[in-house]
């Protein structure tokens, strides 16, 4: 498990490091991606939100709690 965390770590890091590199997302393009860097940074909070989903589905059928 902090071998998992260690590793989502780094990856936020090194995130936050290219996402610094551009004063305006919106207006940097991701080299050789026809894309914005905002458009990236949009697909990100999408896929965890999604994962986060999962998650929670599997966590209701685990205990049978559902958010209310």
């Amino acid at each position: 498990m902090a071998e998992a965390w260690a590793s989502w770590r780094h990856e936020v890091a090194h995130t936050r490091e290219v996402y610094a590199r551009y004063d305006d997302p919106g207006e940097g393009f991701v080299p050789g991606e026809p894309c914005a860097v905002r458009g990236v940074v949009v697909h990100l909070i999408e896929e965890y939100a999604r994962h986060c989903g999962h998650g929670d589905l599997l966590r209701e059928c685990v205990d049978g709690r559902t958010g209310q």
